[in-house]
């Protein structure tokens, strides 16, 4: 089996380190992320200029690009074979509910979805970042569930992972994505020069978050897997769409 592995924070990460030996007993791995943190990308390509791959000392391969740009690139030209699983992560932060839209490491998963692979974005519930090992051996649990069971069909789970110990997971949840309330206010700054600039602000808390949804299960020790899709078609809508357009 060959997994591609990818992430939003850069090839230096420690989560995707921490994914990559967890990963390497089940698999012959390779890694192809971005040179520097991405994080909030979502699924931008590079369209303005050439990208150039460069390989570091511990054989990672980084781009100067997206984390889309990563998968895209490694599946359509860099490798010489199709990957039979991208995961994206450990990202250093949960992607629940909103985050998704955003999100770096869901869009590099989304980017092997999109191309017929099956792919799984991990992400870590705090930005304390103690317990990576918990979310690789969640990874490499996934992994082996796929080993034992293959995925068939293009598949993209959205998986969150408690940071805590591995013996106080409290099991797995398939979850829907809940919801946040709005983003809190931007920060107005001025820089030495006296210039007013601006930082976007921080995530708004979690609105719909009972039970089913990611945020509740996280919230209760829980691995929260979520599948996800790209059809963005509002289907409830089209009757009443249709209706306004014969006006």
């Amino acid at each position: 089996m060959r997994i591609l592995l990818s992430n939003d924070d850069g090839y230096f990460a420690p989560g995707l380190a921490a994914l990559a030996a967890a990963l390497a007993p089940l698999a012959e791995i390779t890694v192809v992320a971005p040179e520097r943190d991405k994080s909030g990308a979502s699924n931008s390509l590079t369209l303005d200029r050439p990208l150039s791959l460069r390989k570091a000392p511990n054989g990672f391969f980084f781009l100067n690009g997206t984390p889309t740009d990563c998968v895209h690139m490694a599946v359509t030209g860099i490798l010489d074979f199709v990957p039979d699983m991208v995961v994206s992560g450990i990202n250093h932060g949960a992607n629940m509910g909103d985050d998704t839209i955003y999100s770096g490491t869901v869009a590099a998963a989304t980017e092997g979805f999109l191309l017929g692979i099956p792919a799984i974005a991990i992400s870590m519930v705090s930005r304390e970042h103690r317990h990576f090992e918990t979310a690789a051996w969640v990874a490499a649990e996934l992994v082996k569930r796929h080993i034992r069971s293959p995925i068939t069909t293009p598949t993209l789970l959205n998986v969150n992972v408690p940071d805590v110990p591995r013996d106080q997971l409290q099991g797995f949840e398939v979850t829907r994505l809940g919801k946040r309330h709005k983003a809190e206010p931007s920060i107005k700054v001025t820089n030495p020069r006296g210039e007013v600039m601006y930082w976007v602000g921080a995530a708004g808390a979690a609105a719909d978050a009972g039970p089913g949804t990611d945020f509740h299960c996280t919230e209760n020790n829980r691995v929260s897997v979520t599948p996800l899709q790209m059809d963005l078609t509002h289907y409830a809508q089209m009757k009443q769409a249709a209706e306004w357009m014969a006006d």
